[in-house]
């Protein structure tokens, strides 16, 4: 079966089949129901997005975000369920890395949770010592 998985650039969003994924690892919020574009913007805003496909099947996707000249950060990579612990998402990230490094861009950063960093280690990432991810609440 995992030769007939397929990696490949997606530049035009499925609706329904990425929101099914962001749905599944929990990233998609009912305010997000109103706001059909917001996926295809994610898609065409993203200096790199792309799929695992098993036959026409989208199972996974990974993207970057990038200035295409000085560093990207790995953000959304996430395999349907049923597809999981088969080296998909290696396989993904190990894509949009070479992708990235093919473009120059040599400083390549993410944000993992506590319980996927294991994962990222085994791909060459490492923890930034000295530096904490914030995210802005507002005042």
């Amino acid at each position: 079966m995992e030769k007939d998985i397929k990696i490949k650039i997606i530049k035009k969003s499925d609706f329904e089949k990425i929101k099914s994924l962001y749905k599944e690892a929990g990233w998609w919020d009912i305010e997000d129901e109103k706001n059909p574009l917001l996926i295809n913007k994610i898609v065409k805003g993203s200096f790199i997005f792309v799929g695992a496909f098993y036959k026409k099947e989208l199972i996974g996707i990974a993207r970057a975000i990038s200035d295409g000249i000085s560093d990207a950060y790995i953000q959304d990579v996430v395999v349907s369920k049923s597809f999981r612990n088969r080296g998909i998402g290696k396989r993904l990230v190990i894509y949009v890395l070479s992708y990235l490094k093919e473009e120059g861009i040599n400083w390549i950063g993410l944000i993992s949770t506590p319980d996927n960093y294991k994962f990222y280690e085994k791909l060459g990432f490492q923890v930034l010592e000295g530096f904490t991810p914030m995210i802005y609440k507002g005042k």
